[in-house]
C-alpha cells in the first residue's frame, strides 16, 4: 500500500491500514485539515463558504467523494459536487462559483487502485508547496474543529459545468471552429473508460466534428489499459487510426489534464510535441509585441524551445510540478506554458492544464495547416526523450543517491532546482524523485532515441551502483 503527500496532492491506494494507503480514516483527516486550512484565510470574508468538488471515472470515486463531501459539511462548509468532471473543469468551476477552494478526486494517470485529493485555492489554482505544509501540519496535529449541528454546511449538485467549460474553450478568439468545420475530420477518440468519454466527444460535437469514433469512452472506472497515455499503452486507437482512415487519435488520462496525439497513419504525434505544437499555432498568431514567453519544466523537450525562439521569445524551465510551472509563467509573463506529458498551460482561459483547450487549439491548428498530422510533426525538429524510472524501497536515501550522481558528473554543467539534470553538449538527463509514486523518474534527451537510451541507462547504472554502495 502506498500514500504520498506532495504538491500533487494527497495520493494513494485504497485500502489497507490507516497512514498506509488512502483509506476513509485518511480522506476525512486530510480533508479536514484542508477544510481548516482554507476557513483560516476566510477572516475578513463572512460565509457561507463553498467548496468545488469533482471526480473522474475511477471506481473508488463514489465513496471518497461521499467521505468528503460529509467532511466538509462537518465543518461547516457548503459543498458544490460538479459529479463526474474533470481537473480543469473544476479549476474553472472554483473561481466562476465564488467558492473559496476546490477538491479533485483523481489520482490522474495512476492506476485503478490509486486515488487522490488534488487541492485547489480560491483561484482554482493548485495550492502551493508551503501552502501544503500547513496544511499537513494541521492534519498531523488534527487541528480542525467541526460545526454544531445548526451550523453544518448544505450539499448541492451541479451538472452544468462541463458544458460551461466547452462553451468557455470555444469562446477563445484562437478556436477556429470555421476552419475545423471545414476539414470534415474524422476522430478517434480513448479516453480510459473515464470521465473523458463524456466531455471530450461533446467538445468534438461543438467544434463541428461529425465524424467521431469513441473508444473506452464509458465512464465505468474499469479502465481498458493502463491510463498513462504513453504508445505502450494505446495500440487499440493506434490500430483503428491505420484501420479506420483517421484524420486523428485523441487520447487523454482519467482527469483530463493530460493530451496525447495520433497521426492518421498511426504513429504517435509524441507527448511532448503536443505542447510544442499547440504553442507554435498561439505563438505564430499572436501580435508582434505581446509577450511570446514559454515555460515548461525541466524534463520537458528542447523542442518547446527552438519553437519559442523561432517566434521571438524565450523559454523558461521551471521545477517539476504543475504548480511550479505556473509560478514560473506568472513570474516571466508567459503565453502558453504546460509539461511534456501533454499538458497544455493556456492562462487565457485558466491557470491549469487542460486537455480541452489543448484539443481545439490543435485541431484549429491542424485545420489552417492543411495537410495531415504526420506531416505537421514533421514540421518540428526531432528530439527523442526515454523515460525510465527506478522502483524506491524505504531504505533507500534518495537524496544521498542524487548528491553522489551530482558529484559524479560535477564537471558538466548541472541544475538541481529539481533533482538532478546533467547536460552534455545537445544531451540532457534529469533525474528525481517522482511527486506522485515511489520511484525515481530518470528522463534523457537526444536527437537519436538510441544516444537518449544510452544516456539513461548510463545513469541507471551509476544509480545502482550508488545504492548498492550505500545498502
Amino acid at each position: 500500500m502506498a500514500l504520498i503527500k506532495s504538491i500533487s496532492g494527497i495520493r494513494g491506494t485504497i485500502g489497507g491500514r490507516s497512514g498506509e494507503g488512502l483509506t476513509p480514516l485518511d480522506v476525512v483527516k486530510f480533508t479536514a485539515a484542508f477544510g481548516q486550512w482554507l476557513l483560516l484565510r476566510q477572516t475578513d470574508k463572512k460565509g457561507p463558504h463553498t467548496v468545488v468538488i469533482g471526480r473522474d471515472g475511477r471506481l473508488s470515486g463514489p465513496m471518497v467523494s461521499q467521505l468528503v463531501a460529509a467532511t466538509l459539511q462537518g465543518l461547516g462548509i457548503d459543498v458544490l459536487d460538479l459529479g463526474l468532471s474533470t481537473t480543469p473543469t473544476v479549476e474553472l468551476a472554483v473561481p466562476g462559483s465564488n467558492a473559496i477552494g476546490g477538491i479533485i478526486l483523481t489520482a490522474s494517470h495512476n492506476p485503478v487502485q490509486w486515488n487522490a485529493l488534488k487541492l485547489l485555492n480560491e483561484t482554482g489554482e493548485f495550492i502551493s508547496g508551503d501552502d501544503g505544509n500547513e496544511l499537513l501540519a494541521l492534519a498531523d496535529h488534527e487541528a480542525f474543529t467541526f460545526a454544531d449541528v445548526k451550523k453544518l454546511g448544505h450539499y448541492r449538485t451541479d451538472d452544468t459545468w462541463l458544458q460551461k467549460h466547452v462553451d468557455a474553450v470555444l469562446a477563445l478568439p484562437l478556436v477556429d471552429r470555421e476552419a475545423i468545420t471545414k476539414r470534415n475530420f474524422r476522430v478517434v477518440v480513448d479516453a480510459v473508460n473515464s470521465t473523458g468519454g463524456i466531455v471530450v466527444p461533446m467538445l468534438l460535437e461543438a467544434l463541428g466534428v461529425e465524424h467521431v469514433t469513441k473508444l473506452h469512452c464509458e465512464p465505468t472506472g474499469h479502465f481498458a489499459h493502463n491510463p498513462e497515455p504513453l504508445p505502450e499503452n494505446l495500440t487499440d486507437i493506434i490500430n483503428i487510426a491505420k484501420r479506420d482512415n483517421q484524420d486523428l487519435g485523441i487520447v487523454v488520462d482519467p482527469d483530463v489534464d493530460r493530451l496525447a496525439l495520433i497521426c492518421e497513419d498511426g504513429s504517435p504525434f509524441g507527448e511532448e510535441y503536443t505542447l510544442v505544437a499547440v504553442a507554435d499555432y498561439v505563438l505564430k498568431n499572436t501580435p508582434e509585441g505581446s509577450s511570446k514567453n514559454t515555460v515548461s519544466n525541466l524534463s520537458s523537450t528542447v523542442a518547446l524551445r527552438d519553437v519559442t525562439q523561432k517566434h521571438g521569445g524565450q523559454h523558461f524551465a521551471s521545477a517539476v510540478g504543475e504548480v511550479n510551472v505556473v509560478e514560473m509563467m506568472k513570474e516571466k509573463g508567459a503565453l502558453i506554458g504546460g509539461e511534456g506529458n501533454g499538458g497544455i498551460i493556456f492562462p487565457e482561459l485558466h491557470y491549469g492544464r487542460d486537455a480541452l483547450v489543448g484539443i481545439a487549439l490543435f485541431l484549429s491548428h491542424l485545420a489552417r495547416f492543411g495537410k495531415s498530422a504526420s506531416m505537421l510533426r514533421r514540421t518540428y525538429p526531432s528530439y527523442y526523450i526515454s523515460k525510465n524510472k527506478i522502483e524506491l524501497t524505504p531504505d533507500i536515501d534518495v537524496d544521498a543517491v542524487l548528491e553522489r550522481i551530482r558529484a559524479k558528473y560535477a564537471k558538466n554543467p548541472v541544475n538541481t532546482i529539481d533533482g538532478v539534470k546533467i547536460e552534455f553538449d545537445k544531451e540532457w538527463v534529469h533525474l528525481r524523485k517522482s511527486n506522485t509514486e515511489p520511484i525515481i523518474r530518470i528522463y534523457s534527451e537526444s536527437d537519436t532515441l538510441s544516444t537518449a537510451d544510452y544516456l539513461a541507462n548510463k545513469i541507471i547504472s551509476d544509480i545502482r551502483e550508488v545504492i548498492a554502495d550505500t545498502l
